[in-house]
């Protein structure tokens, strides 16, 4: 009998998962919440309680030469920075070329995952799920792999915010929002220079009266495309590259790094260099 593996969701890591152990020869079973592929890919009009959201414009800051998986290529005509829904369709391509949608038990949550009574002896886990009928189902299973992601609860600091009991405004997470329109003719501040933050900055400054960015800190900020208009990830994550770094000093590394960033735009004009290199 081959061993039984529950996997935890079905997105990019939990497919993955599935054709691993299929090609191990192990028995998978892949429990996802929802009613589709795709996880963090899988766009919703609306944001769902404990899933993971995205909003409508959203682009990999990967591009498909290097996030792609390395038993199946992307298409040649995606692009390099591909829209949610591209990537979406390159897993459905990914599912169906290996077979893996058998598989999947969707509309089925993970409820608990406990050691067996004899797992010194067996290995063996107890897993609890419920169906959409809210059905509870007992399973054994020899392992877990557990690919369910880590954008799913929103972190919003309110307590920092002092006063902000007595703002009359709108405030709410980047988890919560899905295009600019809500925006339109409004002042707004995005709080966070991460890849949201600026993200959702430019998207908004395109509809809203007047848009402000705070950083607590500033960034280096480095853009998808490096010379010659190739993707910038392709270009410099290489063994070449990688050997070049271990054999100069850091802090001239550090320089030329800076220097041509600076090149680009002064990051001490626009209020944006930070104190780490």
């Amino acid at each position: 009998m081959p061993l039984r593996v529950a996997v935890v969701g079905a997105g990019s890591s939990g497919l993955t998962c599935i054709k691993a152990c299929v090609d191990e020869g192990l028995e998978p079973v892949c429990f996802e919440s929802s009613d589709d592929i795709g996880g963090l890919w899988k766009f919703k009009e609306l944001p769902e309680p404990m899933q993971s959201s995205i909003y409508r414009s959203l682009v990999s800051n990967t591009s498909k030469e290097m996030m792609c998986f390395s038993d199946f290529p992307m298409p040649d005509d995606y692009s390099n920075y591909m829209h949610n829904s591209q990537l979406l369709q390159y897993f459905r391509l990914y599912t169906e070329h290996f077979n893996l949608l058998k598989y999947i038990v969707f509309q089925t949550k993970v409820r608990s995952v406990t050691q067996r009574p004899d797992f010194s002896v067996s290995g063996q886990w107890d897993v609890v799920t419920t169906n959409k009928s809210g059905e509870e189902e007992h399973w054994i299973f020899d392992a877990v792999l557990v690919c369910s992601g880590h954008y799913t609860h929103p972190t919003l600091p309110q307590l920092d915010f002092q006063g902000q009991e007595a703002f009359s405004g709108k405030c709410l997470h980047s988890w919560e929002y899905k295009d600019a329109e809500l925006y339109r003719g409004k002042r707004v501040v995005v709080v966070g220079l991460g890849n949201s933050g600026g993200d959702i900055a430019v998207e908004i400054s395109r509809s809203a009266e007047k848009t402000f960015l705070s950083t607590r800190r500033g960034a280096w900020v480095i853009g998808r495309m490096a010379a010659n208009g190739l993707p910038l990830d392709m270009t410099a994550i290489t063994r070449f590259n990688g050997f070049i770094m271990q054999l100069l000093p850091r802090g001239f590394v550090n320089w030329v790094t800076e220097r041509t960033l600076n090149q680009k735009y002064d990051h001490d004009l626009y209020a944006l260099k930070p104190r780490h290199r």
